[in-house]
């Protein structure tokens, strides 16, 4: 079974009997995202954004929607059931919700397990059990290593290994929760000893969320060409970074508390199969990179592992909110700019014989485009903090400050497709405490 088929729940004709899904920028009757909501205040449990409502799974499953496996899976608090469910089971979920939300006969009998968005509190949709960034953006790696090392920005391992570390899954939180600025060490070039204070170069990271599917044992491996087997879906990723506490602390073990106080994720879950249209070939590599080895390279991957998706971020100061302003667009990218596929991280990930389980996330690291309009952080588009950045009121920034907001967003276009969105992954910034 192919993981990037398409199917008739794609057609770009078929529309759905809620209203406010058809031309929804997001979520239209083609998306049907995965998340976990709390409707009015009651407890938690799964659902699917549709236009400006939510339908709740668990409702649906319990009045007999869904096969009995379906159903088991779509009466859990978390989305690590669904999740973890055959590729099979899930496209016949995603089938089953198509037409119970596009054909009018289901209205009756559906009204009265839809809620407004704008009514229900946002989850984290899965237990996290482990979370793995990565670093596969290589225009975000050229920019970032030229400022340590102007000759050699990228070192030997990059072009054949997929570079990560292993994250903090316990402070990763839904959109709308604020970011408290961190406190740690910092070391200024021109002092002998380091000071423990908040951060004074606080950023952002423009990144995409992995989440993983059906896992694997204990020292086995997924192969390349199974890992479209293994992905559930996506989400956007913002990594905020201390910048100046990453430079101390960062050699030899790699990050620690530049990165572990919170990561923000967009909450719900673009499934794989809803991604399948907007599926395209891996960039080629330049002339003179090597091939990536054998247990990472897939002939179905290079032709269909990169994502057609359009990554934006805005930013809003508090000035600019007390004025009524939109947000500014700070950087406007690809997806196709990740160096390395989805399906590489994870099978890496996994070829040592980690065990990955459904729920856990991966980030990619972040995603620059080569142009300076589509760099992924503050410290590229500041050039390391010597070069701020203008706003149209007339503040510039270099790093966030107190109050800022980040907002992220990712659009999926293709050729007769119906585009789709992910929602926004969106926090502002609390001073330290």
């Amino acid at each position: 079974m192919n993981w990037y088929v398409t199917d008739e729940t794609h057609d770009p004709s078929r529309m759905s009997w809620i209203e406010s899904a058809n031309g929804h920028p997001d979520f239209p009757v083609q998306n049907l995202p995965l998340g976990l909501f709390s409707p009015h205040g009651r407890d938690d449990r799964l659902g699917t954004a549709i236009g400006n409502h939510i339908l709740d799974l668990r409702a649906c499953a319990e009045a007999g929607f869904f096969d009995d496996i379906v159903a088991e899976a779509c009466r859990k608090r978390t989305a690590n059931a669904v999740l973890g469910l055959p590729l099979a089971r899930k496209r016949a979920l995603r089938h089953r919700l198509s037409e119970i939300l596009s054909d009018h006969a289901y209205r009756g009998t559906v009204d009265n397990k839809l809620f407004d968005a704008k009514d229900c509190e946002l989850r984290v949709p899965a237990r996290i059990g482990d979370y793995t960034d990565f670093y596969v953006g290589i225009h975000h790696a050229n920019n970032v290593g030229r400022l340590f090392r102007p000759d050699n920005p990228l070192l030997p391992n990059y072009k054949y290994v997929p570079i990560g570390y292993h994250g903090r899954a316990s402070s990763v939180r839904p959109s709308g929760v604020p970011v408290r600025r961190p406190n740690g060490q910092r070391k200024a070039p021109e002092v002998d000893t380091p000071t423990f204070e908040p951060s004074q170069r606080l950023d952002y990271e423009l990144e995409l969320g992995v989440w993983v599917g059906s896992g694997n044992a204990l020292g086995s491996a997924i192969p390349i060409g199974d890992a479209g087997h293994h992905v559930a879906g996506f989400c956007l990723l913002n990594d905020w970074s201390a910048r100046d506490f990453q430079a101390w602390e960062y050699q030899p073990l790699g990050p620690f508390l530049a990165k572990n106080f919170q990561s923000t994720i967009s909450p719900w879950i673009v499934t794989a199969e809803a991604m399948a249209p907007f599926r395209t070939a891996q960039p080629t590599r330049p002339e003179g990179d090597p091939a990536p080895l054998p247990y990472l390279l897939d002939a179905a991957d290079q032709e269909h592992g990169a994502l057609a998706l359009t990554l934006e971020v805005h930013l809003a100061t508090n000035a600019m909110r007390a004025a009524g302003m939109e947000p500014v667009r700070l950087s406007k990218g690809s997806a196709t700019s990740m160096y390395w596929t989805v399906h590489q991280i994870l099978a890496h990930h996994a070829s040592g014989g980690c065990n990955l389980s459904p729920g856990d996330l991966l980030g990619t690291g972040t995603i620059s485009s080569p142009d300076r309009g589509g760099f992924g952080s503050l410290l590229e588009i500041s050039e390391g903090g010597n070069t701020p950045f203008a706003l149209p009121n007339g503040e510039t920034r270099t790093f966030l400050e107190d109050g800022d907001e980040v907002i992220l967003t990712a659009r999926a276009e293709a050729a007769n497709f119906v585009p789709i969105g992910f929602g926004s992954c969106r926090a502002a910034i609390l001073p330290a405490r």
